[in-house]
């Protein structure tokens, strides 16, 4: 099988040749172009070149059109700020005060200097592989967005104090998702992540969810013309993740803070499941930890399909060193060929 052709096998609950893999590499592009992160990211041209070295030299299943989420960001007068070693970061939000969202316009894409260097790095990729390998898109959801839009304290008190402006916010940003969304599609992406980790339990209420998070991704996700993979970016989703499947996403990427056998049971195959490797302790690991790991993830989830191996926060850290990540893609090789019979008789003595 191609990648292309695992990752829909596994996505309709059946079992492919191997455990697809999702290594979502970001910024290691730039290490292996030799560029700081700023310079790389500078041009859709270095995007390009880095995912597919990337993709060639860790073996994974799919490409990974994502920059950084500030990018979202800057289409809305934000900006970006830039560090030596880890993701690019947000700069001052750009709503200052709640009556700010009353005259709150949808950006245009087509004169986003940043969004339109991600939708030309897609038609790069796509130009490079066609249907053979999917790659994957990033969508800040509308109902995590205004973290960056407003910050995190106003945002939560928006929610509970405002809800006018509230439902003002949340059409601007859906309108906003939507239309940035299927443009990437057009543009060459195979489908959607749709970054949601407000909606985790970890940040919010389990029963305010279903007035919130899930209202706006059902809108969102229905206009949406193509699959989405609902990302928790570490949260944890157990309690909710039957509310997460009723909004339509195919995928859902969760945490390594929660079990994936139980998160599997739970699904009821309604869902693909996308984790949980764990990005904080794997700059640290050895191959031979990455092994374990990678053998433990499978063990829970892999059988019947429906899952995509990856980590759990929807980017690997810079700090993750390059040995670690070849022995994911060799544990892979050896653990992830299906049928799986050696589960059955593991013990995870360690």
């Amino acid at each position: 099988m191609n990648s292309m052709q695992r990752t829909l096998t596994a996505l309709s609950q059946q079992e492919p040749d191997r455990v697809p893999l999702f290594l979502l590499t970001t910024l290691h592009g730039a290490k292996e172009l030799g560029m700081s992160i700023e310079e790389y990211f500078s041009r859709a041209e270095h995007v390009i070149e880095g995912q597919l070295r990337l993709w060639r030299k860790y073996r994974a299943d799919c490409l990974y059109g994502f920059y950084h989420a500030s990018i979202e960001m800057e289409a809305w007068g934000g900006s970006t700020i830039y560090l030596p070693d880890g993701p690019p970061q947000n700069g001052r939000p750009v709503i200052v005060r709640r009556e700010d969202i009353d005259a709150l316009q949808v950006p245009d894409i087509a004169v986003a200097t940043g969004l339109q260097r991600v939708l030309a790095t897609l038609r790069g990729l796509k130009a490079a592989v066609s249907d053979t390998v999917p790659i994957i898109a990033v969508a800040i959801s509308p109902f995590s967005l205004p973290v960056m839009q407003m910050g995190f304290d106003k945002y939560i008190e928006l929610i509970y104090e405002d809800p006018a402006r509230f439902e003002k916010l949340m059409d601007v940003n859906i309108a906003f998702s939507v239309a940035w969304a299927n443009a990437q599609l057009a543009a060459g992406a195979t489908a959607i992540c749709y970054f949601d980790p407000l909606s985790s339990t970890t940040n919010l209420p389990a029963e305010l969810y279903s007035k919130t998070g899930q209202r706006v991704a059902k809108r969102a996700i229905a206009q949406i013309k193509g699959p989405t993979a609902t990302h928790m970016a570490s949260g944890r989703c157990l309690p909710i993740i039957g509310d997460i499947a009723e909004t339509g996403t195919a995928i859902v990427g969760v945490s390594t803070l929660e079990n994936l056998a139980d998160l599997k049971a739970a699904t009821g195959k309604r869902v693909s499941l996308l984790g949980n490797l764990n990005t904080v302790e794997m700059r640290r690991w050895t191959p031979a930890q990455a092994e374990l790991e990678v053998k433990r993830a499978i063990a829970a989830a892999g059988r019947g399909g429906g899952f995509l191996l990856g980590e759990n926060h929807g980017e690997v850290p810079w700090q993750v060193p390059d040995e670690v990540l070849l022995a994911i893609g060799d544990a892979v090789e050896r653990w992830g060929r299906y049928p799986l019979d050696w589960v059955a008789e593991w013990t995870d003595s360690a």
